[in-house]
């Protein structure tokens, strides 16, 4: 994957990471909410399952969102997308180059 930005996809990806990013962290919420929720388990499985769950969301947090930077970005913006952070309005309003670097692994 190329590590070449344009200029206005480096400013759109600084934009639309902060969105992304809470796009992220409230999906991971509404997982803790369910599985905090489960009254069919006990509390100490449910704490258990959480701790878990937030051990590898903050993993994939980590991947997508940490250390951004331009020769980062096209790759971070292609693991953002395969979380289905990105809208397709949002995806469109980069150039075609940038688009066919972030949606590379859909094609594999």
């Amino acid at each position: 994957m190329s590590r070449n930005i344009r200029e206005s996809d480096w400013k759109l990806f600084r934009e639309l990471h902060p969105v992304a990013v809470n796009r992220f962290c409230e999906s991971v919420l509404s997982e803790i909410a369910r599985v905090a929720s489960d009254a069919t388990k006990t509390p100490h499985t449910r704490y258990g399952e959480i701790f878990t769950l937030v051990r590898e969301r903050d993993r994939l947090l980590a991947r997508a969102f940490d250390d951004k930077r331009r020769s980062t970005a096209l790759l971070q913006l292609a693991i953002i997308h395969s979380h289905g952070l990105l809208t397709a309005e949002e995806l469109a309003r980069f150039s075609p180059e940038a688009r066919e670097a972030i949606t590379w692994r859909e094609r594999i």
